[in-house]
């Protein structure tokens, strides 16, 4: 057979080599030389942060998965490539004199290195790079622990699935690629060399390419059987069953045994291709690729789908009851809501309204008197026009909760930081030596009590003027400082260099600050920041910022530093990017000192029979101003780690909340010394919130994983008893969607069975699609009982009523749709505030305050009127005092409209009403019965002293007043029942 010469590829200039060789150059200064920049700016911000063991840790495992990915992708590449060059026939027969084919042949000859070493270098490198961010699975592999738990079907600890199979099933991944790569490679050569015929009589395949490419496909086909081996671990996380996840039986009695069954055909089949590299004819190889085929999809898939079919489906609920129990008691355990954490009790939910109830729920001094009115997702622009003082300060547009003991009693507080808002900068304020030198720091710590506002709302006084309807707000601040004035909340220092507004960098001890209207000269003293009195870093953050006058700039010099990522959830993700971070961080005043704290999560995606959650979708619902969590999969959960954030240098610190979680243990075993353990200040600790996201994820599994008992898995079948969490009824609805969920809501309150008021997060629970209350549930942040749960479990029948339904008896009621003058005017908004549940008296309060502001862009919203629901009654009025009194008034009915009692001042709105009796005794009996004399002289003494009891705020003479005014009444009903006849 003839050959023909060589035709060689066209040549280039050496003009146009010189050009491509400066181009190459320069793309790869810029893609490198950016990365190390940005790897040197963030190694500088580490060690700002002290945590830079924590970089370098990251750094050399993705420097060392880089290498070994590239070179085991890379390296197989290049082996396949020089094994089938080297092998190639000696003649290499033409097609015709238009061979393609040739002219690649003869550029590959002419450049064997650059072909050989470049090709292999590239795809290692393309690998290398797609892997090297994995390294979480491979060092969580390395520092596996051990859980002392052992999942139900293999008896393995929970540690081989939560740390080494992810680290198999992505090293088996790449080596499916290695090889696949490699293999694709020997093709292209031997078919480019003619090691590969197509369409021509005869043996298509030479010796050599016949060889290389068996004994590739062999050692593809060893990894699958590989793989299926630790597949079968992989079925405990199943999602074959859409009720539940885990292994069904079905992946059980068919998949799992079919698992084995495919291992060993691969296994016969990776021999057969081993053989078939030794003999001529390539049928044993093609009896094995059928064989394969076949054999997965009668036994990998028609076998399983023909048991679930006929067997399964049609007895479902017995088939799959152990599946179903083991889910249970596995969600349970990953998500932290199994019996050692949650507390069942069954609660009547009385709707009923009897003189007994009313008694109570006006006495009541744990939950009443704590009632919060302000809404602290609502309430942003209130702080921020009343309180915010200079144009460039704000606010968060989601407030905080947080309590604070202070006189001696616990109070609930909307807290909030005093911070720097860069986008409120005007004119020349927003020049970049002002934006960035002068401005750079919020000031002070501003809390409100929760359930005050400063005077009632009236409609005389208007929306948005200063006559009423404010929070009563306690502000820390330097001026208070500097002037001596005692504060209920003392702050020591009260500057905010670092929080949730600052997004951009500042430069401090460059020139003067500006720190208050009299001091405008302030200079940095803490540790925050990152030098930049060198030229040297200098020239590194105007090369990173790409902004010349950090270099030129002759304000900075000695002593200045450059301050970024200054978010407090973006400082805990970078020193621990292990965790999940909670979408809302919380300033806390401790030890005089303003912190952030930020909850952080250990998570798994995959744990034996747990429930997935998509972590997205369980922790939204309609609460603006906080982050969103990624909609990313897990299936176990702990906040084992709480963080705080000093705002003032910017020090992050890691405290261990719970030394027994296993995943933590195992993340310091590979970052050692990074989280502190048993070092929680009480102060610190007091300020501990039960975080929102996780409450809302487990809130969401309850709703399922709550029931009990033997019978529980045929409970689950048929999902009877489900709950739901409810729609937002004041979030809002757009045609033909649903409704998002309501938010959970600290409170301050005495749940049932507590001695005392305590701060919680709450939320209601209803059936399963129905509005009807199903439940209360509670989860404490009190220090003695952190993360305990109490669910009240109402009745089945004759159900209280659910969120939606009480917010459309408030819409609906007559007090309201008679009082139209607040809602009316075309100028003003109305908001509902969050509408609280809460169990009083064997009963459900719910509290809902109404709030306006002016059609204004710098309006800001007031509360004006505040509702209540107990009992089917409904009060609507300025004050809770008197919307309580509307709901207990015995001559309302529910029907009747409110007074007008808008101009009534008010300075707790926790004031217990006088009872429905009214406010004038009888007249007496004229002498001529004395015990009926007695009775009226007692009841007016009894209301003497509930108006002076009232007066002065004292709920105790208030309940003692009450209780004689009730003893007078029943003492007069007997007395008058027991005149003689004409008396």
């Amino acid at each position: 057979m003839a050959t023909r010469p060589p035709i060689g590829m066209p040549k280039l200039s050496r003009r146009a080599k010189i050009l491509l060789s400066i181009a190459g150059v320069i793309i790869l200064v810029l893609i490198v030389g950016a990365r190390l920049l940005d790897t040197y700016v963030d190694w500088l911000w580490y060690g700002e942060v002290d945590f830079r063991s924590v970089f370098t840790k990251m750094l050399v495992t993705r420097i060392i998965l880089f290498f070994a990915l590239g070179l085991l992708v890379g390296g197989l590449l290049a082996v396949s490539l020089a094994i089938a060059y080297r092998s190639r026939p000696v003649f290499v027969p033409v097609s015709g004199t238009d061979d393609p084919l040739a002219r690649y042949r003869s550029t590959i000859v002419g450049r064997v290195r650059l072909f050989g070493i470049g090709i292999p270098l590239v795809v290692g490198a393309i690998a290398g790079a797609a892997g090297q961010g994995d390294w979480q699975p491979v060092q969580l592999m390395l520092n596996a622990v051990p859980f002392g738990e052992t999942d139900p079907e293999f008896n393995k600890d929970i540690g081989f699935y939560a740390f080494t199979l992810p680290f198999i099933s992505w090293l088996i991944t790449w080596l499916f690629v290695a090889i696949a790569i490699a293999g694709i490679g020997a093709l292209i050569t031997h078919y480019i060399f003619g090691g590969i015929r197509l369409g021509v009589k005869g043996d298509n395949f030479s010796v050599p390419a016949r060889v290389q490419l068996s004994v590739t496909a062999g050692l593809f086909v060893v990894i699958l059987a590989v793989d299926y081996f630790f597949e079968r671990y992989e079925l405990l996380f199943s999602t074959r069953n859409s009720l539940f996840d885990g292994a069904t039986y079905t992946d059980l009695n068919a998949v799992l045994p079919a698992k084995l069954i495919l291992m060993f055909i691969a296994g016969f089949c990776a021999i057969a291709f081993f053989v078939g590299a030794f003999v001529r004819n390539l049928q044993l190889p093609a009896i094995a690729i059928v064989l394969l085929i076949l054999s997965s999809i009668l036994v990998g898939w028609a076998w399983p789908t023909v048991l679930q079919q006929f067997s399964v489906k049609p007895n479902e609920a017995a088939k799959e009851a152990k599946s179903i129990d083991r889910n249970i008691a596995a969600t349970q355990y990953a998500f932290g809501i199994g019996d050692d954490k949650v507390k069942f009790t069954d609660y009547a939910g009385d709707a009923s309204v009897t003189p007994a109830t009313e008694d109570k729920v006006l006495n009541d001094t744990g939950t009443v008197p704590n009632i919060r009115l302000l809404d602290p997702s609502i309430l942003s622009r209130t702080f921020t026009q009343r309180e915010g003082g200079e144009n460039f300060y704000g606010f968060s547009s989601k407030l905080d909760i947080d309590r604070y003991k202070v006189n001696g009693d616990v109070q609930d507080y909307i807290v909030a930081a005093r911070e720097l808002d860069s986008s409120r900068l005007v004119d020349n304020q927003t020049s970049w030596i002002n934006k960035h030198l002068v401005y750079t720091h919020g000031n002070g710590f501003v809390a409100a009590p929760a359930n005050r506002i400063n005077r009632a709302y009236t409609e005389e006084s208007g929306a948005g003027s200063g006559e009423g309807g404010y929070p009563v707000f306690t502000v820390s601040d330097l001026q208070a400082l500097k002037s001596g004035q005692k504060m209920d909340i003392p702050v020591k220092e009260p500057r905010i260099y670092y929080g949730e507004l600052a997004t951009d960098y500042a430069i401090v001890n460059a020139r003067g600050e500006y720190d208050t209207s009299i001091d405008q000269d302030y200079r940095y003293n803490g540790k925050g920041g990152v030098p930049v009195d060198g030229w040297f870093n200098r020239l590194v953050f105007y090369a990173h910022y790409g902004e010349p006058n950090i270099l030129f700039n002759g304000d900075i010099g000695a002593g200045s530093k450059i301050m970024y990522d200054r978010d407090p959830r973006t400082r805990v993700s970078k020193v621990a990017p292990w965790l999940t971070v909670d979408g809302d961080p919380y300033p806390a005043v401790v030890d005089g000192r303003i912190k952030w704290i930020v909850d952080g999560y250990t998570t798994l995606e995959n744990f034996p029979y747990a429930q997935r959650t998509p972590l997205g979708e369980a922790t939204s619902d309609t609460l603006t101003g906080v982050a969103r969590q990624e909609n990313r999969d897990i299936s176990y959960i702990r906040n084992s780690v709480k963080a705080t954030v000093d705002a003032f240098d910017g020090t992050v610190t890691l405290y261990s909340i719970d030394d027994n979680d296993p995943v933590l243990k195992a993340w310091e075993k590979i970052f050692p010394g990074t989280v502190k353990h048993g070092e929680i200040s009480q102060s610190l600790r007091e300020h501990f919130r039960y975080p929102e996201d996780l409450f809302k994820v487990q809130r969401d599994l309850l709703s399922q994983y709550h029931v009990t008992g033997k019978d529980r898995a045929a409970q689950f079948f048929s999902t009877r008893t489900f709950w739901d969490v409810p729609p937002d009824p004041t979030g809002g609805n757009n045609e033909g969607a649903a409704t998002p969920n309501q938010p959970p809501y600290y409170v301050l309150a005495q749940a049932p069975g507590e001695s005392q008021p305590t701060f919680q997060l709450t939320s209601a629970m209803t059936l399963l699609n129905r509005q009807f209350l199903a439940a209360w549930v509670s989860v404490s942040s009190d220090p003695d009982d952190y993360g305990q749960f109490r669910v009240l479990r109402l009745p089945t029948q004759d159900q209280p009523k659910g969120p939606v339904q009480v917010q459309n008896e408030f819409e609906t009621t007559d007090q309201v749709t008679e009082n139209r003058t607040l809602f009316q005017n075309p100028n003003v908004n109305v908001r509902y505030g969050n509408l609280l549940t809460l169990p009083v008296a064997g009963g459900l309060l719910y509290v809902e305050p109404i709030y306006i502001e002016q059609k204004d862009e710098n309006a800001f919203p007031q509360l004006a009127r505040v509702l209540v629901y107990f009992g089917g009654r409904v009060g609507f009025d300025s004050t809770l005092e008197g919307a309580l009194k509307e709901a207990f008034d015995s001559s309302q009915g529910g029907d009747q409209p409110p007074p007008d009692n808008g101009s009534q001042p008010d300075t707790s709105t926790t004031t217990t009403p006088p009872p429905s009796s009214g406010t004038t005794p009888p007249p007496d009996s004229g002498g001529t019965n004395p015990a009926l004399d007695s009775a009226v002289a007692a009841m007016g003494k009894a209301l003497d002293d509930l108006s002076a009891a009232q007066k002065s705020g004292d709920f105790a003479a208030q309940g003692n007043a009450l209780a004689a005014l009730q003893k007078a009444i029943t003492d007069y009903n007997n007395a008058k029942a027991n005149q003689p006849a004409g008396g």
